[in-house]
């Protein structure tokens, strides 16, 4: 009898996936931090003895390398995929016999990259399950331009191709298990909300749009909605393609209010991870909040990898040593290492003698009913696609977040900034940057359901 387990990583949108029999079991698509995975197949009993890869990834780092080499397991990953360290080349049909009865054959899915491949996990021969990693996911495709824009096409046509041979080759029961898509910004739509997520080639079959339009309207519309894709995938690719060094979790070194001042000072980006409603009411003048959730699901590592400087260093501030060392796991996920020093405690800890915590004001939609105050901008920092089909306040300028760094100057100083997203999180970062700017800064903390949409 064959198990599958599930190793969630929801800030990233992503899962993970331990298989096997009562002896022995694959892993497929680790994360960096594989302690969990290791965890996983003690409390099954189980000797991991492949690690497979479905391509090599462009949004986290693979734990990949570190898992086959401290549990001795194979390494599997595709033949073609431009990787510098020792693996088991899979090609196309190739099998991997996973346990007694179990055996995990290959299926080139190329699509989301040229050298993409999906593994089907036969038990006595007859498929049970597929993992498709970034090929088929649940409702729709992993998006096919995150290795060369001039790919981007002929891989949209291949994905497309990759999902029908799948449920052609495959009986309608088969369970399909994607890495991407309950969230991740590698799916190509709108996808699996994480909520339960299970599904079959027949569901899909009946359902995903790549089985729902013919293959050029299924490409036209696929390269249409493609949305911006974060900074940060321009470094994981390289990352995977070398492998990744070990983690180490230990707690970071401590920073008093001297050296968070000077950090500061330097350019280095100190990180207040608290709840942008503590941040607002106290923080230290000239850091950035990036809110780090109480749950595993939070988008601190999207967010801060996004918008960072890549390699610039990052100190991190929390209120408890729980939320440090939730973010630290978070963090390197996407390769953010090391963070360069810490804190925990309070605001009035953070900042040196004879000085203050500084605050930042808040509001909701309400409050613009009224109009604007004289002289005052109002910012979105939502992505385009957001403001496409949710409509915009009339009057408000787009500055999508991720862009807010490079186009500051666009803001005049000297008028009160307002700034609002889709729900009050975003427009924190936002605010916490535009006030490190010098701006004077309203985070507007509020649904945008509440917004007077005026534009669409």
């Amino acid at each position: 009898m064959f198990f599958v387990d599930t190793v969630e990583v929801p800030g990233l949108g992503n899962r993970s996936y331990l298989a096997g029999g009562p002896a022995t079991a694959v892993v497929v698509d680790p994360p960096r931090d594989i302690d969990r995975v290791v965890a996983a197949a003690a409390l099954r009993g189980v000797r991991i003895s492949h690690v497979v890869e479905t391509h090599v990834h462009n949004d986290y780092v693979s734990g990949g390398p570190e898992l086959a080499r401290i549990t001795g397991a194979v390494y599997a990953v595709p033949a073609a995929a431009p990787v510098s360290y020792e693996r088991l080349p899979v090609a196309d049909g190739d099998a991997l016999a996973v346990d007694e009865d179990l055996v995990l054959r290959a299926v080139a899915t190329p699509g989301h990259t040229p050298h993409h491949t999906a593994y089907v996990l036969e038990e006595r021969g007859e498929p049970v399950a597929v993992f498709t990693g970034g090929s088929l996911l649940i409702g729709t495709v992993g998006r096919p331009d995150l290795v060369e824009p001039r790919l981007t096409a002929s891989l949209a046509r291949a994905q497309h191709a990759s999902a029908h041979r799948l449920a052609a080759e495959l009986p309608d029961a088969t369970t399909v298990l994607p890495t991407h898509g309950f969230g991740s910004m590698c799916a190509a739509g709108a996808g699996a909300d994480g909520a339960g997520g299970t599904t079959t080639i027949g569901e899909q079959a009946a359902v995903n749009e790549a089985f729902a339009k013919d293959v050029d309207t299924f490409v036209a519309d696929l390269l249409a909605g493609l949305d911006d894709v974060p900074a940060y995938y321009a470094h994981m690719g390289p990352l995977n393609s070398e492998g990744a060094a070990p983690v180490d979790l230990t707690p970071p070194a401590v920073a008093d209010a001297d050296e968070i001042a000077a950090r500061l000072a330097a350019g280095e980006w100190v990180v207040d991870l608290r709840s942008r409603v503590a941040f607002a009411e106290g923080h230290v003048a000239g850091s950035y909040n990036i809110e780090a959730g109480d749950g595993p699901g939070g988008q601190l590592a999207v967010l801060l990898a996004w918008l960072i400087p890549w390699g610039r260093p990052v100190t991190l501030l929390a209120d408890t040593p729980e939320r440090l060392a939730r973010a630290q796991r978070e963090l390197v996920r996407v390769g953010i290492d090391r963070p360069a020093a810490a804190a925990t405690g309070t605001p009035e800890e953070w900042v040196r003698e004879g000085e203050r915590p500084a605050g930042l004001r808040r509001a909701v939609f309400a409050d613009l009913a009224s109009g604007l105050p004289r002289d005052a901008v109002l910012v979105d920092v939502r992505r385009a696609s957001e403001r496409a089909s949710a409509g915009h306040v009339e009057g408000s300028r787009h500055i999508p977040l991720h862009e807010l760094r490079s186009r500051m100057r666009e803001i005049p100083f000297g008028a009160q900034v307002w700034v609002h997203c889709a729900g009050g999180l975003r427009a924190s970062v936002a605010a916490s940057m535009l006030a490190a700017a010098g701006h004077e800064v309203v985070a507007v903390d509020d649904s945008f359901a509440n917004a007077p949409v005026t534009g669409r």
